[in-house]
């Protein structure tokens, strides 16, 4: 098998390509919102490289993970291709995300002011990934209003900035770093 470049030379001209062929200008909507989705996913690594617990960090992988599936439903184009994300799967994704979160936050104290990011660096580093995710999911209703977007898609980015923000108190409060 023959290794295959790294360049093809068709965005050159301000374009990329949706899943069903669609050439579209790289300042689209859907291609600034899957872009952000990459950028948490790299923020998210960022994260991991910083956690030594390893529930926290299989955690983070997980979502890391699934973050390919909802990128590929957010570089399809609907009209000329049937990729569909598993409603279900995604749902208890949901239902996953919440139970950790209320996990979470029964050992935590309650909250009685904002948080500074700044107690250490691997809490910092999620508040970024919690405003990386939290800019996404305004890019996926900024979306939604043109283009095909699950419903679940958008309950997802909400429940997992919700989750980071109390993995960041977490982290906060915790040796849990590297």
């Amino acid at each position: 098998m023959n290794k295959s470049t790294i360049y093809t030379k068709t965005g050159d001209k301000g374009t990329t390509g949706l899943l069903g062929g669609t050439r579209v200008a790289k300042n689209d909507i859907r291609l600034e919102a899957y872009g952000t989705m990459d950028e948490l996913s790299a923020n998210l690594g960022l994260l991991r490289s910083y956690i030594i617990s390893t529930s926290f960090d299989e955690s983070i992988l997980r979502i890391q993970n699934y973050l390919f599936a909802v990128g590929a439903h957010l570089a399809t184009d609907h009209e000329k291709i049937a990729v569909s994300i598993d409603v279900a799967q995604l749902e208890n994704e949901i239902v996953w995300m919440e139970t950790a979160i209320d996990t979470m936050d029964a050992d935590l104290p309650a909250l009685h002011r904002f948080l500074v990011s700044g107690v250490n660096t691997v809490s910092s580093v999620c508040h970024v990934c919690r405003t990386v995710c939290r800019r996404l999911e305004r890019r996926l209703y900024e979306t939604k209003a043109h283009f095909y977007i699950e419903d679940s898609v958008l309950i997802y980015f909400n429940r997992l900035s919700d989750f980071l923000f109390v993995l960041s108190r977490v982290l906060s409060e915790k040796e849990v770093a590297k």
